[in-house]
């Protein structure tokens, strides 16, 4: 058997299709944050309470194998808990998880606080 990866090229023309055309997901995507990390094949525990909401996510053109957000994310009204990384659906109906990410460094906030991922902090990667 031979094992092998696709090349900067193809992943980062995957990942245009994925995020930045209109494919097989409903756009836009949406962004969760997430108080326990998620696997490839199941999500993480999403926050819950305050007003939090998923925030609309947004990506640049892929380059390199990689997409990297192109706007601020900002989480308002927290709910008291700690952050620890995100998850990405789109939004179909029945919400389809795409992607998921844990943060450099956990995050906590209070009740009420605003939470902001800056443009640029967020990268997906083909693996």
């Amino acid at each position: 058997a031979v094992a092998g990866s696709l090349t900067n090229t193809a992943e980062t023309a995957v990942l245009e299709e994925l995020f930045n055309t209109s494919g097989v997901y409903t756009t836009p995507f949406k962004c969760a944050l997430v108080t326990v990390i998620g696997t490839d094949s199941a999500a993480g525990t999403e926050c819950t309470g305050g007003s939090y909401a998923r925030q609309t996510i947004s990506f640049a053109a892929a380059s390199g194998g990689s997409i990297t957000t192109n706007a601020d994310l900002t989480f308002t009204s927290m709910p008291a808990c700690t952050v620890v990384g995100v998850d990405i659906f789109d939004s179909n109906g029945s919400p389809v998880r795409v992607a998921w990410a844990s943060l450099a460094a956990n995050k906590t906030v209070g009740a009420g606080d605003t939470l902001v991922i800056p443009t640029g902090s967020l990268t997906v990667t083909l693996d």
